[in-house]
């Protein structure tokens, strides 16, 4: 598998090590606007493969999308990061203008490829490689839902005060601090409701704590994380590549699904070699079709602000 990851910042970068790492793809290519920037990351990374014990080859270039060619799937991270103060949903000026070249461009290469959008505001971003390519609405995957899901989990395991593989939980709805609806109803441990262990309190907690998780990190790291998404990436990435059948929760265009169309945000799918191979629905409670039904509401809002 050949996989093309766009943006060689932190996120690109996480993204490419994490896929090279995990020892699934025959070549990851990065590409950067920056001279030598992608070229450099790539040398770098290249030089640990005896370490790491992997044999993915690593190739960086500087803006020539002809390297890309014939690319599985394409990772689209390229864009302006977050500062402290900022919402997700600021970024979408700039970074609307960036996504639209860059996944035609990339689509020119590799017409068959899957593409996988990390670049915020998220679900508006992948709603606009939607408006603006033709290629088929399961390889247009949105990298939000494993992250949350991720951090969600991670909050879970703090309040127990148990391992994070005992956790088991899931993040849908937009991604942003407000649109985020974390399923603490199903959340469990061992199979076991976390609700036996942890107050109705300590579980909004949770919730909340989940729901601010990147603006969290970037106040603290003074730009967007990068560690927990590069590795959300590579598992979403690993799920194509195996065909595993995996399910995660990934922004998906809807068209009925949760009573919703016309936009694309986090529900559980199932990934495979062709992309999303299934749009799962799940039963919510009323309190969660409400969450979710806002959630869908902010997206929309912001989906109007893009020039399609």
């Amino acid at each position: 598998m050949k996989v093309t990851v766009v943006g060689a910042g932190a996120v690109g970068a996480s993204c490419a090590e994490y896929i090279a790492i995990k020892d699934f793809a025959s070549e990851v290519v990065i590409l950067d606007i920056k001279e030598g920037f992608a070229e450099g990351k790539a040398m770098d990374l290249m030089q640990t493969a005896s370490l790491n014990g992997f044999d993915t080859k690593i190739v960086g270039s500087t803006n020539d999308y002809s390297k890309t060619a014939g690319s599985d799937v394409c990772v689209i991270t390229s864009g302006i990061p977050r500062k402290p103060g900022m919402t997700r949903e600021e970024l979408i000026g700039i970074n609307a203008g960036i996504v639209k070249m860059v996944s035609a461009s990339l689509i020119e290469h590799s017409p068959e490829t899957i593409i996988i959008v990390v670049s915020n505001p998220m679900d508006t971003m992948t709603y606009l490689v939607h408006k603006t390519t033709s290629i088929p609405k399961n390889r247009i995957i949105g990298m939000g839902g494993a992250l949350d899901s991720a951090r969600f989990k991670y909050r879970l395991a703090e309040a127990v005060g148990c391992p994070i593989s005992d956790i088991d939980g899931m993040v849908i709805g937009g991604h942003s601090d407000k649109g985020m609806v974390p399923l603490t109803a199903k959340a469990t441990r061992n199979g076991v409701p976390v609700s036996e262990f942890l107050s109705p309190e300590r579980l909004e907690k949770v919730a909340a704590d989940t729901k601010v998780g990147g603006a969290t990190l970037t106040g603290l790291l003074g730009t967007s994380a990068w560690y927990a998404p590069g590795a959300a990436v590579s598992e979403l990435v690993k799920a194509i590549a195996l065909d595993s059948k995996k399910m995660f929760p990934s922004s998906t265009l809807l068209d009925g699904e949760y009573g919703l169309s016309d936009l694309c945000i986090g529900v559980p799918v199932i990934l495979g070699k062709n992309g999303i191979e299934e749009v799962v629905t799940i039963s919510l409670t009323d309190a969660e079709k409400a969450k979710m039904q806002e959630s869908a509401e902010g997206v929309k809002k912001t989906n109007g602000l893009l020039e399609l």
